[in-house]
């Protein structure tokens, strides 16, 4: 039962019949799909908002996030409940006949993080049916997603502080904001973590990661930004963020950098299409400006409307860096080579035998290409583990698709000649996934 309240209601731009004004002129029409107290607010709040238009018109399913909710007083409508069926950004309408419902809801959404795009504002409807001369009056406001962390929430990686914030340019009014979390923030989170580790342990490690090593590795992904924008070719600069702005303390090192927005939606691409552009987009950064990712888990991928996106380049170096001149550098990005998520698992089926390739285990524990594309072969048969792209990739694993693509995977991890393998680089997979396109387009023509 709670599962079919918190379920995203499909809606989709399918323009009902238009209401009719007091005066009997026909106004803009809303989407059929949205409640019907709803309807006459949405068209006032929202018929101008471009993000509307781009983003509610692809139904939502039970497995994915919706750009926007519409919400009642007999809807599932609290801010912890919304947060959870809303992706990162997204919008909440709600409409209510109390007034007094709609204010104090909206500053629980707004103690809960989100921003609040429109105040609650009073919509009169003309009724059709019953008593059409007898308007009612509906208390409607809009609320939005702006932090992908509910309040008290823990995740299992160290994070920074991200949210989205509002911005100047029109033409880009919401842009990503990262900046260094407060010292309070990281001790609470440690201490959840390591609750039997000593108080003045606790101290001393969070004052470590907020004054070294977030700020470094916040300035190193400025710098990363800086050369992506720098010589990565149209179309794909702009699958990758663009550094607005940044903030530095009197060391010179980062402490707030604002990005632009790298927003999840448009048309969903086919399992294959998704691998091929994914392929493609590493290809060109390995290739272009030589930058390795190293953290290409499916958490750091995005798809727009300009296709298959890459983001967090937190973790990046350039190709052939030498990172022993910084000592720092060198002590982080070693530990960082020793206990990341990609690097264990490279280990682990290394040890298990499902990983013979030459080319990617010597790349093990190593700020090296192959650390990327071995990664990126794995994503190719789970994309739905990120629940940001359930709705954004056709994904069947019963399918040609994913077969074709489990076994390219096979092979570029155990290729029949592990000290020569045929995949040796990220261009070698686009070239092996274009191969498999081909091959699809073929058999279904």
């Amino acid at each position: 039962m709670m599962q079919q309240m918190l379920a995203p209601q499909s809606m989709e731009l399918d323009w009902a019949e238009p209401p009719q004004a007091a005066s009997g002129r026909q106004e803009d029409p809303a989407p059929i799909n949205i409640p019907t107290m709803c309807r006459k607010a949405a068209w006032q709040l929202l018929r101008d908002d471009p993000q509307f238009r781009h983003f509610a018109a692809a139904p939502p399913s039970r497995d994915r996030l919706s750009d926007f909710v519409f919400a009642t007083p007999d809807t599932a409508h609290s801010p912890a409940q919304i947060f959870k069926r809303l992706r990162w950004g997204g919008q909440c309408l709600f409409a209510s006949t109390h007034r007094k419902q709609a204010v104090e809801l909206a500053r629980q959404f707004r103690d809960y993080g989100f921003a609040i795009e429109h105040p609650p504002t009073a919509v009169t409807e003309q009724r059709r049916f019953w008593l059409p001369f007898l308007p009612r009056r509906v208390h409607a406001f809009v609320a939005r997603k702006m932090h992908l962390l509910a309040p008290g929430e823990i995740t299992n990686r160290f994070t920074y502080h991200v949210q989205l914030v509002h911005h100047c340019d029109p033409q880009q009014p919401i842009i990503v904001q990262k900046e260094v979390p407060g010292i309070e923030s990281v001790i609470e989170r440690l201490r959840k973590k390591h609750p039997d580790y000593p108080a003045a342990g606790i101290e001393k490690l969070a004052a470590k990661f907020v004054n070294k090593i977030f700020p470094t590795f916040l300035t190193r992904e400025a710098g990363i930004l800086l050369i992506l924008a720098e010589h990565l070719p149209p179309p794909y600069d702009k699958r990758v963020p663009r550094l607005i702005d940044m903030e530095k303390d009197e060391r010179g090192f980062v402490r707030r950098l604002r990005m632009s927005w790298l927003r999840n939606g448009g048309p969903a691409l086919s399992h294959i299409e998704f691998a091929r552009q994914s392929a493609d987009l590493l290809r060109v950064i390995h290739d272009i400006p030589r930058v390795i990712h190293l953290d290409l888990r499916l958490d750091n991928f995005v798809i727009t409307h300009q296709g298959v996106g890459f983001v967090d380049f937190g973790s990046a170096v350039r190709e052939n860096e030498d990172l022993s001149r910084n000592p720092l550098l060198q002590s982080l990005f070693g530990e960082l080579l020793r206990t990341s998520q990609i690097q264990r698992m490279m280990e682990q089926m290394t040890l298990s035998g499902q990983l013979t390739s030459q080319v990617i285990r010597s790349s093990c524990h190593k700020p090296d290409k192959a650390a990327d594309f071995f990664y990126l072969a794995l994503q190719f048969n789970s994309p739905h583990n990120n629940p940001d792209l359930a709705g954004l990739i056709e994904y069947d694993p019963r399918s040609r698709e994913a077969r074709d693509l489990a076994a390219l995977t096979s092979e570029i991890l155990r290729p029949a000649n592990p000290a020569a393998p045929t995949f040796r680089s990220a261009r070698d997979i686009l070239h092996g996934v274009e191969r498999l396109q081909s091959s699809l387009i073929r058999a279904s023509a």
